[in-house]
């Protein structure tokens, strides 16, 4: 009994710093360097800062709202197929709005809480966005434009929102929904999960069985093209002849490979040859400038 209750303990302290896990808060730590853009050297920052300046068309702040978004992996796991997500899919709020995000990043990675399409004379680049190397929070503030509009947010490190972390935020009424917002909008490409390993690899290789024929339908315009002179017929002749010498061995080298690879190793083949006949011609000229120079006997 006593060894249960002292593994119980040792379990207990050991689990305890994992389950109090701190998050590094970035908005005391953010330098100013101007036009809205805050930034410190431990991954924070924010651009679009704006907690005063009015939009055109507001005359004062409609409200003051405050959120907080989360961001991780663990927030996909209601969405089948996504990797990221935010924890809120979607967002609304009164034209002429002041609003703080104070974003919280959950992952031990970077990600980001970027809102596009804000007007540019106000926002540089026409964006808001926070951003934070993980696990860490930081906050900003701006005034939403006037006007019914939707607007993306997305986390734009590579293959983020494709993997899932894509919100809308709608601002009065909005102006319509966004496609592919995970569990508000349907997918433009919806997943298919009904293929099996097997029709898979039927699939592959099926495409490497492609290689051949593009090799074989590259000399077909060779064969069908009209006679022009004696030259160009016995040009003609003798790749055919060399093709159907070499077309054992290339069918044997481009066997699984795709339809660019067959094309890349075909130039580099070409490649080679040209190197070959350029070094033998250069040796024949050598061999030609050496015996010339060569001093005759007197008779």
């Amino acid at each position: 009994m006593v060894k249960l209750l002292s593994a119980g303990v040792l379990i207990f302290l050991f689990s305890a710093p994992v389950l109090a896990e701190e998050y590094e808060d970035h908005s005391g730590m953010l330098m100013d360097h101007g036009d809205g853009h805050l930034m410190d050297m431990a991954g924070g920052m924010v651009m679009g800062q704006n907690a005063s300046t009015l939009p055109g068309g507001c005359d004062s702040i409609a409200e003051t709202k405050e959120i907080t978004v989360h961001a991780g992996h663990k927030h996909a796991e209601k969405f089948p197929g996504r990797m990221f997500a935010f924890d809120t899919q979607e967002f609304k709020f009164k034209p002429c709005t002041k609003l703080t995000v104070n974003f919280v990043n959950d992952d031990h990675i970077r990600h980001q809480w970027m809102m596009h399409g804000l007007p540019k004379y106000l926002y540089p680049k026409g964006m808001f966005h926070l951003e934070v190397t993980g696990p860490a929070k930081i906050s900003g503030t701006l005034i939403l434009p006037p006007g019914d509009k939707t607007y993306l947010v997305h986390c734009d490190i590579a293959q983020h929102m494709e993997k899932g972390m894509k919100a809308q935020l709608k601002v009065g009424n909005g102006d319509g929904d966004l496609p592919s917002i995970p569990g508000v909008t349907a997918y433009v490409i919806p997943d298919d999960y009904k293929g099996s390993l097997s029709t898979v690899m039927a699939d592959v290789l099926a495409a490497a069985e492609i290689a051949p024929t593009v090799v074989a339908k590259a000399t077909e315009p060779q064969l069908k093209a009209p006679k022009e002179d004696s030259f160009i017929s016995g040009v003609t002749v003798i790749g055919l002849a060399i093709g159907l010498l070499l077309a054992p061995f290339l069918a044997k080298k481009f066997k699984g490979m795709s339809a660019s690879e067959v094309v890349a190793t075909i130039f580099e083949l070409l490649r080679t040859g040209i190197e070959l006949v350029v070094k033998l011609l250069s040796g024949l000229v050598k061999l030609i400038m050496s015996n010339k120079n060569k001093i005759l006997p007197g008779s």
